[in-house]
């Protein structure tokens, strides 16, 4: 496994930004690269860094305004070629449909649960090794 991950973090609120660098840490798991973040609060910042490259998995607010994370999922998965695996933040465990319609890779709910986003997050960056 790598060295280090790239996570792009977007959301309009600098609150969710600041749980899922909490969450975490300096390594989601053990058996994890260490995560360097690259936040965005808008949509075109996203779209920017995803054309730079370089970003291993993102997480989107699925609340966030004025373009939510599940919208911004499915744009980028039809848009950016070898799209990043994607973690969205949902607002209650009932979207977990929109979810999979957004085509997110997995999805946990907010506030954000360390032990629970750390599991999810890990486990992208498991699968995105194994890709590589």
């Amino acid at each position: 496994m790598q060295a280090t991950a790239t996570v792009l973090v977007y959301s309009d609120d600098a609150n969710t930004r600041e749980q899922v660098r909490l969450a975490t840490g300096r390594r989601p798991a053990q058996d994890a690269p260490v995560v360097e973040f690259v936040e965005c609060a808008t949509p075109a910042a996203v779209l920017r860094e995803l054309d730079r490259g370089g970003i291993d998995v993102c997480v989107l607010d699925g609340e966030a305004v004025p373009m939510g994370g599940m919208g911004l999922c499915r744009q980028i998965k039809d848009e950016i070629f070898r799209c990043p695996p994607v973690l969205l933040l949902i607002g209650r465990p009932q979207d977990a449909w929109l979810a999979t319609w957004s085509r997110a890779d997995a999805a946990v709910t907010l506030p954000v649960d360390p032990v629970e986003f750390a599991s999810a997050l890990a486990g992208l960056l498991r699968t995105k090794a194994l890709a590589a």
